[in-house]
């Protein structure tokens, strides 16, 4: 079964509450296999929308990263983050 990755682009606009979701979508992640490739840091906007943060995990699969998205904890995690940020995320499966 292929891995997956979870590409999120995020603009964040209350630090605090940005800071809380970061905490509980962490634990989301870990709790369902996944693993941060690229968690902000340096990034050269090639075409599209600029967000100031690039975030990218890997899961073992698809089912796994959705599973981590329609988990309670990453649910509860979203609550903290609406309102706190403008994001994109995709979750996509990798090549076999």
């Amino acid at each position: 079964m292929p891995g997956a990755f979870w590409i999120a682009h995020v603009t964040v606009s209350d630090d605090a509450a940005y800071a809380k979701y970061a905490a509980l979508a962490t634990k989301a992640i870990a709790e369902h296999g996944g693993e941060f490739l690229a968690r902000g840091g340096r990034a050269i906007q090639k075409e599209g929308r600029a967000h100031p943060r690039n975030v990218v995990a890997r899961f073992p699969s698809l089912e796994a990263a959705n599973a981590c998205y329609e988990s309670a904890t990453y649910q509860e995690a979203l609550s903290h983050a609406q309102g706190a940020s403008e994001r994109d995320l995709v979750l996509v499966e990798a090549l076999d």
